[in-house]
C-alpha cells in the first residue's frame, strides 16, 4: 500500500475498484445475486485490508467522540490531553482518524511521544485524515470500521459527540453486556455532556427493566483524565 513520508497509508483503491457510495447502495434493498456477492467480495477485501494494516505493538485504547468540534473548544482541548496521557501511560491511540475529538486524540498522543493510528470513513462530505496519523486506513463501511476500532482495544475513551459517537458507544456497551466483547473498561469524559443520558438511562431503560442495575457500571463517567487513566490500567489488560 502506498504511503506518505511520515509512514501513513493514503487512499487506497479497492482491487474491485472504488464504487461512490458503495455501502449506501448495498443498504438499499434487494438485489441480484451477482451484485450481493460482490459486495460480500468487498467486505472481506475491506476486512482483509485493515487486519494487515493495522500491526503495531503494545495495548491499544480507543478514543470516540465528535468531528465538528474546533480546536479552540474545550473538549478538543480535554481529548487532547487524554490522547497525550494514554500515550504517556504507554497505550497506543487509535480513533476514527478525522477532525474534532479524534485529531485531537491523536494529536495529544503524538505529543506524548505514542503511536497515533486511525480509521478513516470515506464520507460523501469527503472526511479527509487529519495530520496527527502516524498510521491510518481509510474504510467504505461503517460496519468493518467499527470492527476494526473495537477489535485491538483493549479499553474504551468516549468523548462528547453525536449520533456516531452513540453508535460506537453503545455497540462496545452491547457486545460487552451481551458477552461477546471482554469486559474492557469504558470511561465517558464529561459529566455535563453524559449527564443527561445517564438520567435518560437510569430512568427510563432501569426503570422499565430493559436493562440491568449493574449494566451502569459498564461505562464509568468522569471529568478526571486522572482517574481515566487509572480505571484503564486497573481494568485493561497490558
Amino acid at each position: 500500500m502506498a504511503q506518505d513520508d511520515s509512514g501513513s497509508h493514503r487512499g487506497h483503491v479497492p482491487f474491485l475498484g472504488l464504487v461512490e457510495d458503495a455501502e449506501k447502495h448495498f443498504l438499499a434493498g434487494r438485489r441480484d445475486r451477482p451484485a450481493e456477492l460482490e459486495s460480500a467480495v468487498r467486505f472481506f477485501l475491506e476486512f482483509l485490508r485493515g487486519f494487515e494494516s493495522l500491526d503495531f505493538d503494545g495495548p491499544c485504547v480507543t478514543v470516540f467522540g465528535s468531528a465538528r468540534f474546533p480546536e479552540s473548544h474545550p473538549y478538543y482541548e480535554l481529548a487532547r490531553q487524554t490522547g497525550r496521557a494514554l500515550a504517556e501511560a504507554g497505550y497506543v491511540v487509535m480513533t476514527g482518524g478525522g477532525p474534532g475529538i479524534m485529531e485531537a486524540a491523536n494529536r495529544g498522543a503524538r505529543e506524548g511521544g505514542g503511536q497515533s493510528l486511525g480509521c478513516n470513513i470515506r464520507l460523501p462530505m469527503e472526511q479527509e485524515p487529519n495530520p496527527y496519523l502516524d498510521d491510518f486506513i481509510e474504510l467504505d463501511y461503517f460496519f468493518v470500521r467499527k470492527v476494526m476500532l473495537v477489535k485491538y482495544s483493549c479499553a474504551f475513551v468516549v468523548m462528547p459527540g453525536g449520533f456516531g459517537t452513540l453508535d460506537e458507544a453503545f455497540e462496545v456497551l452491547t457486545l460487552i453486556q451481551t458477552r461477546k466483547l471482554d469486559s474492557f473498561p469504558m470511561v465517558a469524559m464529561g459529566n455535563a455532556f453524559w449527564g443527561h443520558l445517564r438520567d435518560f438511562i437510569e430512568k427510563s431503560l432501569m426503570v422499565e427493566g430493559t436493562i440491568d442495575a449493574e449494566d451502569l457500571d459498564l461505562i464509568q463517567p468522569t471529568d478526571s483524565i486522572e482517574e481515566a487513566i487509572r480505571i484503564i490500567r486497573g481494568s485493561a489488560p497490558s
